[in-house]
C-alpha cells in the first residue's frame, strides 16, 4: 500500500497509525493473500474478529451511557441495528474502503469492492487495527463519531415496531402502489431454514432481509428499506 493511500484513509478516520502495517493487513482480503502463497501476506480475518468485539463494546458502552432508562432488550435491539452488515457496509462505502482493498483477481472481477459482506468485514478489521495500534480509547474515538447518527436514529424507533406496516403507510401516504415481498432464496436443512426476501416497488429493490421464517425475513427487508428511505 502506497503512502498516499495510508494518508488518505488516516485523514478519513481521524487517526494516524504508528504501525502502518496493521492498516495494510486490515485492507488485505483473503483472496489476495491466497494468490501470493510465497510471500506470506497476512489477510484481515483475524483483525475482523477482533474489530467485531471492539465495535460491540464501544457501541454497548455508548448506549449504556446515553440511554440509562432503556431496558436490556431495547439496548440489544439498537446495537443489532447499528452493527448490522448493511449498516457497516454503508459506513465502509462512506470511507471508500472498496477502492483501497487488496483483492484477488477473481474477487475483484466479481464486484468484491462493493459487496456488503466484504465492506462490513473490512470496516471491522480496520477498527481492530486501530485498537491494536492505539488502544481502546483511540478505537472509541474513531468509532463513536462514525456511528453516532445511526445510534440516535435507531434509538428513536420503538421496540417491536412493525416495519412492514410503517413502510406500507409511507407508500399509502404518497398515493403509490404498495411494495411487494419476493422470496428469492431458501437455504439450509428443513429444521434450520434461512429465507431471503426482497421488498420491491416500481421495479426496484428497496431492501433485502434474511431470517429463519418468511415473516422475519420480510420484516428485515422492510427495515432495511426504511433505513434507505431515511438516508
Amino acid at each position: 500500500m502506497q503512502g498516499e493511500a495510508i494518508t488518505e484513509i488516516e485523514k478519513k478516520i481521524g487517526y494516524r497509525f504508528r504501525q502502518p502495517v496493521l492498516l495494510r493487513e486490515a485492507l488485505t482480503h483473503k483472496s489476495y493473500s491466497n494468490e501470493k502463497p510465497d510471500h506470506d501476506v497476512p489477510h484481515n480475518e483475524r483483525l475482523e474478529f477482533l474489530g467485531d468485539a471492539v465495535l460491540d463494546l464501544v457501541i454497548s458502552h455508548r448506549l449504556y451511557r446515553d440511554y440509562p432508562d432503556s431496558p436490556e432488550g431495547e439496548l440489544t435491539r439498537v446495537r443489532a441495528e447499528v452493527v448490522s452488515e448493511k449498516s457497516l457496509a454503508r459506513f465502509g462505502r462512506e470511507l471508500q474502503l472498496g477502492g483501497w482493498l487488496l483483492l484477488g483477481r477473481g474477487e475483484g472481477l466479481s464486484g468484491g469492492r462493493d459487496k456488503d459482506s466484504l465492506l462490513a468485514d473490512t470496516l471491522e478489521a480496520l477498527l481492530g487495527a486501530v485498537y491494536l495500534d492505539g488502544g481502546l480509547e483511540q478505537a472509541r474515538a474513531v468509532t463513536e463519531p462514525m456511528f453516532s447518527k445511526a445510534i440516535v436514529q435507531s434509538a428513536r424507533r420503538k421496540a417491536g415496531v412493525d416495519h412492514k406496516t410503517r413502510l406500507q403507510e409511507i407508500f399509502q401516504g404518497r398515493g403509490e402502489r404498495l411494495p411487494a415481498y419476493v422470496l428469492t432464496l431458501v437455504e439450509g436443512p428443513d429444521h434450520q431454514r434461512i429465507y431471503t426476501v426482497e421488498v420491491r416497488a416500481a421495479g426496484q429493490v428497496l431492501g433485502c432481509g434474511r431470517g429463519r421464517t418468511k415473516k422475519a425475513a420480510e420484516q428485515e427487508a422492510a427495515r432495511n428499506a426504511l433505513a434507505g428511505l431515511e438516508d
